[in-house]
Order: structure tokens, then sequence, then C-alpha cells
């Protein structure tokens, strides 16, 4: 029987490849990001052996485009940013008006147009919101004031990218020759103009009307206690609401996701939004990777190998000089501006929707593209290495530094006797009942709302990775009688208890599983008690049973 796999395929290939490639990436230490890129370019068309579909490609990389601007909408938050704002604003900003003067002045240097430049300069200013965020992750800096203003920084950097994708349709859409664009300057301001009528139009509709349908909407769906339904009405939100603002309105995809997504991330059920869309944003934002290095022509490299060079030497020593010089100048320590200038020396996802945007605009020469996924791949591979130097700079120069870089916000570790990890659904219940009898708890949870709820009710926190021994040990571990793993991710309740128990041996683990394999594999690591839900549930039901019965 015959079929069209050609879709198919595209997946398949594209998952298949993207996959080894980012366990490599993995295994080098560096991000997997760079990974799906080289796996775009083994299935693109400028690599001998099997092609992928380049158009199929691009559409998938459009829902791809859709649902990582939802997730960026999921996780805004404008108490975060005002908190900065002083910094965040300003350097920003005038880190992106030094960067595109830059790549403004390489790209007019190589011929291009003004307009071109002026989108070439734009991609290479805004770092990765991906890499970024891995960065300050892995060595638990997200909650220091580094991370805090680099994630400040983001999200100034992101809004300003926001603008600019809706701008740029508007402006170049009529007129994409190649002779050069835009020399009607009263054209351009009426184009401008109209763009910015339907934006405000969309932003009023979502703020006035779906600010208060789609929440709605979604606490009903909550309520009907499927999963299943909940996960689906997310999605159709997400890819409604972008599709919506295209037809409609006549705004970009990217828009009406990121606003969809900033909706509902002022709702409380937010966080499991932003769970139960994780692996289907993930599997696509890998496809969107993919699609974008099928484009990537690896003969620039030797065709033009002095612009490549000039490009990743603006994102890593350029943008980075720039923000160094803006966060020294705002009254920080020199630890404080290496450390954000160190995590925006890259570029990503929005400079490849950037570069795209430009080249269908015809603004864009495709030679730029090139150089931008260049750039963006060299300067990815390079972040790492830069981030490990940064870091021993520091602990070199200010070694209570080291301390905040490893993510201990503590001089002494906590001296509390039962130590708790996680504070979702269960752990809340167990961290209310030992508070409430007036016992020392210290918590440990990487989530702030939750966190704060940890606080509220009389624990001390510890916000980190549980699954580091640093975070263990700064919570008191080696000192503690008892601890409870109240996390429902059995692999990482494996890997926390190994580690407890290499920690302090006489320690009484209590964890809870969801399987007998499970449970099996806490006892073998060393967890003295596992406690399943499902069998102490049943026990309870059972002991009700008769005795109702007696």
């Amino acid at each position: 029987m015959p079929h069209d796999t050609t879709l198919i395929g595209t997946i398949v290939a594209g998952l298949g490849v993207a996959f080894l490639m980012g366990a490599l990436a993995h295994r080098l230490k560096i991000s997997p990001i760079a990974g799906y890129l080289l796996a775009g370019i083994l299935v693109g068309p400028f690599t001998p052996g099997f092609v992928a579909d380049t158009g199929l490609a691009m559409q998938l990389a459009e829902i791809g485009v859709i649902l990582l601007m939802f997730g960026v909408g999921l996780h805004f938050s404008l108490k975060d940013l005002l908190a900065v704002r002083k910094i965040a604003v300003p350097g920003a900003i005038a880190q992106i008006a030094v960067a595109t003067a830059l790549g403004m002045t390489l790209g007019l240097w190589l011929g291009w147009s003004i307009e071109g430049s002026v989108v070439f300069g734009l991609a290479l200013s805004v770092a990765s919101t991906v890499v970024l965020l891995r960065a300050l992750q892995a060595r638990d800096m997200v909650e220091t004031e580094k991370g805090r203003i680099a994630v400040g920084w983001l999200i100034v950097e992101d809004l300003v990218m926001v603008l600019a994708l809706v701008l740029l349709p508007a402006m170049f859409g009529d007129r994409g020759d190649e002779a050069g664009i835009g020399a009607n300057g009263a054209g351009l301001l009426q184009s401008a103009g109209i763009v910015l009528v339907k934006v405000v139009g969309f932003a009023a509709f979502m703020f006035l009307i779906a600010r208060r349908v789609l929440p709605w909407v979604l606490h009903w769906v909550a309520h009907s206690g499927s999963r299943e339904l909940f996960r689906l009405a997310v999605l159709a939100i997400a890819l409604g609401v972008a599709f919506g603002a295209a037809v409609i309105f006549d705004v970009s995809f990217a828009l009406g996701a990121f606003f969809a997504g900033m909706i509902l991330g002022e709702t409380q059920l937010s966080r499991r939004a932003a769970e139960e869309t994780l692996p289907l944003r993930d599997a696509f934002a890998v496809l969107f990777f993919v699609s974008v290095g099928m484009l990537f022509n690896p003969e620039v490299l030797t065709e033009q190998p002095l612009p490549v060079i000039a490009t990743v030497a603006i994102i890593v020593v350029g943008k980075s000089l720039a923000a160094f010089a803006l966060v020294r100048a705002f009254g920080h320590k020199s630890q404080t501006a290496l450390t954000i200038s160190v995590s925006l020396a890259q570029i990503g996802e929005f400079s490849f929707i950037l570069a795209g945007l430009g080249v269908g605009l015809k603004v864009l020469p495709e030679t730029g593209r090139d150089l931008i996924l260049a750039g963006s791949m060299l300067s990815i591979l390079l972040n790492p290495i830069l981030f490990t130097l940064a870091v021993r700079r520091i602990r070199a120069e200010e070694p209570e530094a080291a301390v905040e870089a490893e993510g201990v916000n503590a001089p002494a570790p906590c001296n509390a006797g039962v130590v708790l990890i996680g504070y979702g659904r269960v752990g809340s219940h167990i961290g209310g009942m030992i508070c409430g009898r007036g016992e020392g708890l210290t918590v440990i949870e990487d989530q702030q709302d939750m966190a704060a709820s940890a606080r509220a009710a009389g624990a001390t926190v510890i916000v980190g990775d549980a699954t580091k021994e640093s975070i263990l040990r700064q919570a008191g571990l080696d000192e503690a009688s008892t601890l409870l793993i109240a996390i429902p991710e059995g692999i990482e309740a494996g890997a926390i208890v190994r580690r407890a128990r290499a920690i302090n041996p006489k320690l009484v683990i209590v964890a809870r599983a969801h399987s007998d394999e499970e449970v099996d594999d806490l006892v073998r690591r060393g967890a003295d008690h596992v406690v399943m839900a499902e069998r102490e549930t049943a026990s309870r039901m059972a002991e009700r049973a008769m005795l109702t019965r007696a």
C-alpha cells in the first residue's frame, strides 16, 4: 500500500539526527542547540546524503516559533523586570544599539543595503533565551543578583525583538525588491503607523477580552479533572491565538503566541500549563533549530572566512565589552559585569527568526543569514568555555563570590533536623504538618512560587537543584537526621538518594514512588523507606471498607 512519507520522513530524520548530534554535544559539554543546528546541516540540501523537505521543515519551524514564543510569554514576569529595571532596561537598549551599529558597519562594508545591514545588526544583538537560561541554571545562578540582572536584560531584548518582528513585515512587506528598500521615508512611516494601530488593536483585544475569557476557559478545563483535555486546551489557546493574530489582526504568529503565553502566565495555572506543553515545545523547538540548520551553507566558512570571523567577534567580543562597560557604568562590581557580559556572548532563536524574516522580505541577503547561522553556532560552542573562565576569574578575584557562583547564598549551612525536597502538592502538606508542630524544617525547592509558600509556612528555604551536592550540603544534610524526598520524578530522586547517602550514611531517607520499579531503584540506591501513592491509597481504602463492615 503506497504512502506519502514526505512529512513523516522529514520529522523522523530531523528528530533522529538531532538526537544523535544533541547527545554528542551534551557529551562534549556544549549546548545541545549546536548539535541540533549541525543535524539540520546534515539533512539539508548543502550536504550529501538524505535531504529533508525544506518546505515542510519551514512549516514545522513556524509551529516551533509559536511554541517558543508562547513559552517566553509564560515565563515573562513584569515583576522581575521592574526589580532590575534601572539597569536592565537602559543597559539592554544601549547594548542592542552598540551591537546593531557594529553589525550594520560590517554589512555596509560587505556592500549590503542599509536596511539589510540594520536587520543583520539586530540579529547579532540579541542573546538566546535557551542558552542563557540553561547556562545560569547549570551553575545555580538564576536567583543571584547576577542572574536576575541577566534575565531582566534578556526580557528587554526579547521585547525589542518582538517589536522588530512586528514592524519589519509592515515596513518592507510591499517593497521586497533587491534594489534597496525604504527610499520613501513617508511610506515607511505610514506602514509603521498602520502596523502599530493593528498591534494596539490586538493588544486591546487581548487585555480587555481574552484576559478574562482565556483564564476562565483554562480554569473550567482544569476543574473537569481531565489532564488530556487541559493539555489540549493550552495548545489550542497557544496555536489558536497565534493564528488568529495573523489572520485577523495581520500581526506575526510570534506576537500572538507571546501574548497568549503572557495572559496565561498571570494565572495560577501557568506552571501547570508550562509543564503540560513542555514536551511538545521541546520537540518543535528542536525541529525549529534543525530547520534553521538546513538553510546554512557550510561553504560560507571557506568562501568568506573574514566576514565569519568578524561576525563572531561582534557577538563574543563587541557585544560583551559593551555589556561589561554598561554594567560597570551603573556601579555594579566587575564580577557582576563579567557574568552578564559572558551570558550575552551568543545568539540564538530570535536571531534565526529575524534572519529568516529578513531573507523572506528580500531585505537581508542569504549570505547574511549564513553569517548569522555561523556566528550562532560558533558562539554557542564558545559560550560554555567563556562561562567557565569567567567563574574562575570571579573565584580568583573575590573568593566569596565563588560561593554565590555555585548557588550558595548563605555563609553557613542550615541546621534543621528534617530536610524536605520539593514543596509541591505532596511536599506542601508535609511541610505544613511539620511547621505546624513548631519543628524546624529546611526545604529545597527550585520554583520561586513554591519556595515563597514554604517561607510563608515558616520553613528555611534553599532555592536550587537538589541533585547538586553543594545544595544538599547547604541544607545541612551532613548534620540532619531525616531526609524527605517529595518530588515525583523517580530518576532525580534516585540521584538525590545516592548523593545524600554518601554525604550522611546515618541519615534516614524517606522517598515517594509511583511504581514497583521506582521503589526497587530507590531502595537499591539507599532509601530507608519508600512510599508508593497507589499502594498507600489502596491500603487506606481497604482499611476504611473493613471498618465500615465491622
